[in-house]
């Protein structure tokens, strides 16, 4: 199943700017204020009382002062839920964010009714300087048993392949760039240029230099069957690749992003995407500049088989 009805939310105590992953997530920008906290709390509640509107199970629990994390509003990068029992944790790139793993997060998880089997440890790479970024950096077509990655610091491709290999992937393989000024610099997370839904894909081909390399994705997106929806680098400076699909208990589908996300797309855009579900979106500004990453990032699905 592509889709699931529920999500982990994490919400901010302390949020803020993190010079850290700031080199090189080129979405950042520091604000200054003491306000920053209280305006991502804001946001961040409206969007996880919005996805309960809609009939969606969001658990949300509210992160710790200390360890002092700045980046825990968005949990997919360090940890992912499999429909198998598993819970697999990931090594990641900024020191600040290893302490975001918490045992207690997940036991909640488990007290919510969900069945953990086993929790697969992949986070001692990063001792060695290489990472995976969970679902940030890995795109799942979980019906196809299909992984794109888009090579940078955060996603090691010998650590990519090998988790392909384990969990049954095929891994999609590619370099994924941005205009940084005068540069062309790796997008830092294969999920702000592409999402990948049921019926359909949202990327930024453009983004995609070699030419090789992008009409493999291409080839491997329709022999999957899904409608290829394009977006320009603009919009994905706009964190319009930065989607996630969700259901409810009925079985409804969403597409959910963030208000920039959903300003930049197009009438065209718009319309090709609602041939398929209901768009959800939310003010995230807040949390886009100073974070860097957006309504995707700020979801961790659960896929794990209920007790």
């Amino acid at each position: 199943m592509q889709t699931t009805d529920t999500v982990l939310m994490i919400e901010p105590i302390a949020f803020g700017y993190n010079a850290e992953t700031a080199e090189n997530n080129y979405f950042q920008i520091e604000q200054k204020g003491a306000d920053i906290q209280s305006k991502a709390l804001a946001e961040y509640k409206v969007f996880a009382e919005k996805l309960k509107s809609k009939g969606i199970n969001v658990i949300s629990i509210k992160d710790t002062l200390d360890p002092h994390t700045p980046d825990s509003i968005f949990p997919n990068n360090w940890v992912s839920f499999h429909k198998d029992g598993k819970v697999v944790l990931y090594p990641m790139f900024a020191s600040n964010r290893r302490v975001e793993r918490r045992e207690d997060i997940i036991e909640t998880i488990k007290n919510q009714g969900f069945e953990v089997s086993e929790i697969d440890d992949w986070s001692f790479p990063e001792t060695q300087g290489h990472f995976l970024e969970g679902t940030g950096s890995m795109i799942f077509d979980h019906d196809h048993k299909i992984a794109y990655g888009s090579i940078s610091l955060r996603l090691d491709e010998h650590l990519f392949r090998e988790f392909c290999e384990k969990y049954g992937f095929q891994p999609i393989v590619f370099h994924s760039f941005q205009t940084v000024g005068d540069e062309r610099l790796p997008i830092y997370h294969t999920n702000v240029m592409m999402c990948v839904a049921d019926r359909f894909v949202v990327i930024c081909l453009d983004c995609i230099d070699d030419e090789l390399e992008r009409s493999k994705v291409i080839e491997t997106i329709k022999n999957s069957g899904k409608e290829i929806i394009e977006i320009t680098e603009e919009q994905m400076q706009q964190f319009a690749g930065n989607m996630l699909q969700l259901q409810n208990k009925e079985g409804e589908k969403f597409l959910v992003m963030s208000q920039t996300a959903y300003q930049s797309l197009d009438k065209n855009q718009i319309e090709n995407i609602e041939k398929y579900c209901e768009i959800i979106y939310l003010d995230l500004h807040t949390i886009e500049v100073n974070g860097g990453g957006s309504a995707r990032c700020m979801l961790a699905e659960i896929f794990l088989p209920k007790k």
